[in-house]
């Protein structure tokens, strides 16, 4: 089975809606790491020398490879994406190796038979 490793960089109030959009698009779970911060084309403001940012949250995927796609499109059109700039990215990158999800392998094998 081969892995794919989707990152979304969001903003952290719309982290559970994504979080849902992915889970029902075949993502089994994922990793939050809150607080993380960017910038986009535009350099971020500031208010007396204090910058004026959202925070960001910071969301690892690790998907079966025909399943990504999919959940990777779910994730932009909750997020919003395409619609709102500034309002996050997503991305892929393939896993060479994993360990630790052999406990998955099951239930994802399945639901890629159902996919395919």
């Amino acid at each position: 089975m081969h892995f794919k490793l989707i990152i979304a960089l969001v903003e952290d109030d719309k982290t559970d809606n994504i979080m849902k959009a992915a889970r029902e698009a075949g993502a089994t779970g994922a990793t939050v790491i809150n607080h993380a911060r960017g910038e986009g084309l535009e350099q971020s403001k500031t208010f007396f020398g204090l910058a004026l940012e959202t925070q960001r949250d910071m969301l690892l995927f690790l998907v079966e490879e025909h399943m990504s796609r999919k959940i990777l499109e779910k994730i932009s059109t909750a997020g919003e994406f395409e619609n709102k700039p500034g309002s996050g990215i997503a991305f892929q990158i393939d896993v060479e190796d994993a360990v630790g999800v052999t406990h998955q392998m099951q239930k994802l094998s399945e639901k890629v038979e159902e996919e395919i």
